[in-house]
């Protein structure tokens, strides 16, 4: 993937902050020194990477639009790689960053100049699958989609299923408490994950969580899930293996419009009915889906949806009839059952190559990605479509329709003076109508870098001046992934009261003090 600018696609939103220059080679200050010494001398040669040709490999994540080659890397083999790492960094007051697959969409693993980035994809441990348990515990480089494959011989999967679990790594899905089609019905990361090795800041190894569902005490588990790595970085991951279901049935909707299909959908759940997963794609993702991978869905549709029930036979063959029959009185026109699995995958096909798809029809996109309430699926996408036909600026929606997290793609050519920056405009104004509907600016995403200035719209400077007391209290010298999530950083750890002087990050306008 690439950045945003020129010709070439992008993965992800680039509203909010302006991107950071590309650095050159950096890192030259008395304590990066320090740390690229004392690593070089604890680590194995072949774990630490400083030519800064070889760091420019790391130097964005899947927001390409963003991108920072850090002072150096390390290739973490293990935990004590790690905890060393980490160590040696709060003992030099240097920010760290840690690292997975790179697949994320919010320039959460956007590394820092003056830091040090951990790469934790070489941790690929499966330390054990435990069907009594219905537990598994995986080191954080473990590939998604492994997990299952893991636990399949034993009759249980890991049911968190980003779109790109192929290639999304354990450790990533924790940072961003991802979900994925299947979260409707089986919840996301947080739903899954009972306990976590943990490097704190100061690079102590802590245990939180366990095999249990509910640990005794403040739930410190799920403060770090979904924390971006602020909070620090987990090395190993306990995770809930789900059953295998007995049934599957996948079917594939074709409706006139996208109110006609969001009408199905508010229909099927206010029938009882949870399915694994309701999926939606607009008429324009359909285009872009047909031109890529050749999905056959159906001609002429406004929208689609894929709806798949899974359990017991007899359960899943009720909610069939009903899902259909739902369906139809929404106005569906075309309604086709997957035989078998090869059909099943074709129908998934469309959908979850629908975010590459879109650049068979447009050089460059933004993805964005919000909750509303599922019922006012109609009104948002009624409104996305206004501002989309005001601006000129086309917008093609695939989403997970079935608990409200929309992913427009806003479409543009950046060598077309002044689209690139409609196209930002158009993307802003659809976080705000999250907003207004009651949602969220993210749903799996994350903050990151990418929406780190939409967070005041969406809480209170109280809301955020808690959530960061709480990260100074995990990290008091505000060195893990610094920078992200919140918009302006506070400083940890200042006196309360009145103040002699200026603190410099303050004077330059870079943090506040509270």
């Amino acid at each position: 993937m690439s950045s945003t600018h020129g010709t070439t696609k992008t993965a992800g939103a680039v509203v909010g902050p302006s991107a950071p220059e590309r650095s050159g080679p950096t890192g030259d200050s008395p304590q990066v020194r320090a740390v690229r010494r004392r690593v070089q001398e604890l680590l194995p040669a072949k774990t630490v990477i400083t030519d800064h040709a070889r760091l420019r490999t790391y130097e964005c994540d899947g927001l390409a639009h963003y991108r920072v080659t850090p002072a150096l890397a390390v290739l973490a083999d293990s935990v004590d790689d790690v905890a060393t790492t980490v160590r040696i960094c709060a003992e030099e007051r240097v920010p760290f960053v840690a690292r997975g697959s790179g697949t994320g969409l919010s320039g959460g693993a956007l590394p820092r100049a003056d830091g040090v980035l951990i790469v934790m994809s070489r941790m690929r441990a499966i330390r054990e699958v435990s069907a009594e348990d219905q537990r598994a515990v995986v080191e954080p480089g473990v590939i998604n989609l492994d997990v299952t494959k893991a636990a399949a011989a034993h009759g249980y999967y890991y049911a968190p299923d980003p779109s790109s679990q192929q290639i999304c790594s354990i450790g990533g899905n924790v940072a961003e408490n991802s979900g994925g089609a299947h979260c409707l019905k089986y919840g996301f990361t947080s739903n899954h994950v009972t306990g976590a090795e943990f490097v704190a800041p100061d690079g102590s190894v802590v245990e939180l969580g366990g095999r249990a569902l509910d640990a005794p005490g403040y739930d410190l588990l799920g403060t770090v899930i979904g924390s971006e790595g602020t909070l620090g970085i987990a090395t190993a991951v306990t995770v809930r293996l789900t059953r295998t279901p007995e049934h599957v049935v996948t079917v594939l909707a074709g409706f006139p419009s996208t109110d006609d299909a969001g009408a199905a959908t508010s229909a099927i759940i206010g029938a009882g009915i949870v399915p694994a997963a309701i999926e939606m794609m607009d008429a324009l993702a359909i285009e872009a889906a047909e031109a890529a991978v050749h999905c056959n869905y159906p001609e002429g549709a406004g929208a689609v949806l894929v709806v798949e029930l899974d359990g017991p036979e007899v359960e899943v063959r009720q909610e069939f009839d009903q899902v259909e029959r739902l369906c139809r009185d929404n106005g569906a026109f075309a309604f086709r059952v997957a035989n078998d699995d090869v059909e099943r995958a074709l129908i998934w096909r469309g959908r979850k190559s629908a975010f590459a798809a879109v650049g068979r029809i447009s050089p460059d996109y933004i993805v964005q990605d919000g909750v509303i309430p599922r019922t006012s699926l109609p009104k948002v996408l009624r409104a996305i479509a206004e501002l989309s036909a005001s601006s000129a600026v086309r917008v093609a929606n695939v989403f997970h329709a079935g608990d409200g997290n929309l992913h427009p793609l806003v479409l543009f050519d950046d060598s077309e003076e002044g689209q690139g920056e409609a196209a930002e405009e158009i993307s802003g104004k659809i976080l705000d109508l999250c907003i207004e509907a009651g949602g969220s600016i993210t749903g799996e995403h994350g903050v990151g870098m990418d929406k780190s200035a939409y967070m005041p719209r969406m809480f209170s400077d109280a809301d955020l001046d808690t959530m960061q007391m709480v990260r100074c209290a995990f990290d008091p010298n505000n060195i893990s992934n610094p920078g992200k999530i919140f918009p302006t950083p506070r400083l940890c750890g200042e006196v309360p009261g009145r103040h002699k002087g200026e603190h410099p990050l303050a004077k330059s306008g870079i943090a506040e003090i509270f």
